[in-house]
Parts: structure tokens; C-alpha cells; sequence
């Protein structure tokens, strides 16, 4: 008689087996291991940024036994993600899905390797939302939160599917006490930026700000009640050289209301780099039309 139940089970262990050829151990704090997915095959790792106290003398031990010194590539606190180069060729590599169709319930398995051997946990998505933003700032094209128990090394390690493809990094230096991934979408922008530059590049305007309400008789034709004042300018900045002085209110940048800081960050992105935004500005009680070049950010 066909047991489902054993059936699901070996299931599970195959994809276990599979996937796990693709998580490495990451020796880069004091504490304990965490974790690490190969994300090319010729010696490129990713793994969760907080993991990493050290960007030197890292170790990675690989599935078959080998351990192989690592160099740091770069890191975005803003995502939580990390880039590791070692010279070892021939890793195998996920095969990662896109999370556009991924729904909350639908069954996950959390892989990690903070020793030789590989650890698994079974659970389900208990979020998903389109684009979010961290707390630090960085922007996630999907969220994607599980319930998964964060067993040790989790952080870093790889979150797959039913069908054993990969979803995401996964990791608990996102959001306080929840057990998150970064996607597959998030994780190419951001490893392929940090490969290039080191780093992820960020816009820059040069402005300090403060939400203000706008006067009621600026307030009513613009559609909104608040604006961001500028606290301080600096000279030779993009919005020094725009003309704006300490004291203006930006109303709107490119069409789009500007109330609180935040507002100001989907501007700064790094495929904004270089481009030219139409701002709005309340100055000695007249808005005037401004013309903003975002810059990279040097530091």
C-alpha cells in the first residue's frame, strides 16, 4: 500500500542531498560557522554580511571535505549580502527560481553547513510582499519571510523550493527575530554590483532634511501637506551645484510628492546614477522648478 507520508519523506532527503552540494561552510567570526551558497562556479560565494566579522583570513570548507582560503569581494550591509572569491574552480552551482509565483504556505527547506555535514529544516513561506525596503536602507525586489527555525548556521545559507530549486539566501539580520530571504532578483543586482565596484553604489544629493508642513496656500494647488526643508547643503554637491540653499523645501522630485526622508531613496538607487531630476522647490514662499543630477556616492 503506497505511503505517502515515506514517499514525501524521501522527497525531501533527495532534495536535501542535492542542494546541499551547493552550500558551503563560511569561518569569518569568532563564534561558530555559518554558512555560504556557491554562486558561480568558478569560486564565487555569497553569504549574509552580518556573518562576516572579519574581511580577511576567511575559510571556506567546501561540500566534499576541502577547506579553501577566501578574499572578500565586497559587502552590502543595506541587503545583508556578502561576496567571497576563492580560487577553487568547478563548484556546483543552484538552480534558482524566480519568486514572482511563490506564495504564502507553500512548503521551503532551510539548508546549512556549519560543519562538515549538512543540516536541514522544514517549514513554510509565512510572508511575501513586493518590493520593501530594509532598515538599513537597502531594497529588496521581493520579500520573502519563512517560518523556518534558525538552526545554527542558517544565516547565509540556502533556501529552496519543493522542487529543489533556490529561492534565496537566507538569514535573521534583515528584521529582528524573523527568519527572511534575500531573492534570487535582489541577490544578482547586488552580487553583481559588488563584484564590479566592491561595493553597492548609492546616489548622492548632498542635502541634510527635516519634514516640515507646507503653508496652506502651497499645500492645497501641490495636492500635499508636507515637504522635506533643508537643514544643510554641501557646497560642491549635486544639489549645491542645482542652485538650492539651506532653508528651500523640496516638494517633488521627477512628479513624485517628497514628504519624509525616505522619500528620497528610491532617487538615489544606482540606476539613478547620473540621471537628471525635475524638483520642485518652496523657497521665500514660491515653488521653483529645479534641475538635479544624481551622483555617486565616493564613501
Amino acid at each position: 500500500m503506497p505511503n505517502p507520508v515515506r514517499e514525501m519523506s524521501s522527497q525531501i532527503a533527495t532534495i536535501v542531498e542535492a542542494a546541499g552540494e551547493t552550500v558551503v561552510r563560511v569561518q569569518g567570526r569568532r563564534r561558530g560557522p555559518s554558512s555560504g551558497v556557491v554562486w558561480s562556479a568558478d569560486g564565487v560565494v555569497v553569504t549574509a554580511s552580518h556573518v562576516l566579522e572579519w574581511d580577511e583570513h576567511v575559510q571556506v570548507g567546501l561540500p566534499d571535505g576541502r577547506t579553501a582560503a577566501a578574499t572578500l569581494a565586497g559587502r552590502d550591509p543595506g541587503t545583508d549580502v556578502a561576496v567571497l572569491r576563492l580560487t577553487t574552480e568547478g563548484l556546483e552551482e543552484p538552480a534558482w527560481a524566480e519568486p514572482a509565483d511563490l506564495r504564502v504556505g507553500h512548503l521551503v527547506v532551510g539548508l546549512s553547513r556549519p560543519g562538515r555535514s549538512i543540516r536541514a529544516s522544514l517549514g513554510l513561506v509565512s510572508a511575501v510582499a513586493d518590493s520593501w525596503r530594509t532598515a538599513s536602507g537597502g531594497r529588496l525586489e521581493r520579500y520573502v519571510q519563512t517560518d523556518l527555525g534558525r538552526h545554527l548556521g542558517f544565516s547565509g545559507g540556502l533556501l529552496v523550493d519543493a522542487d529543489g530549486r533556490a529561492l534565496g539566501l537566507n538569514t535573521t539580520g534583515l528584521m529582528r527575530g524573523a527568519s527572511s530571504a534575500v531573492a534570487a532578483p535582489t541577490l544578482r543586482r547586488v552580487v553583481g554590483s559588488l563584484l564590479s565596484h566592491g561595493r553597492l553604489r548609492r546616489g548622492y544629493l548632498g542635502v541634510g532634511t527635516f519634514p516640515v508642513r507646507l503653508p496652506a496656500a502651497v499645500a492645497e494647488p501641490v495636492g500635499q501637506h508636507a515637504g522635506l526643508l533643508l537643514v544643510s547643503v554641501e557646497p560642491d554637491s549635486p544639489a549645491g551645484r542645482a542652485g538650492l540653499f539651506l532653508g528651500d523645501v523640496i516638494v517633488s522630485l521627477d512628479g513624485q510628492p517628497v514628504r519624509h526622508p525616505g522619500d528620497l531613496q528610491p532617487f538615489l538607487e544606482e540606476e539613478r546614477i547620473g540621471t537628471e531630476l525635475a524638483g520642485r522647490v518652496l523657497r521665500t514662499g514660491q515653488l521653483r522648478d529645479v534641475r538635479i543630477t544624481v551622483a555617486p556616492r565616493e564613501h
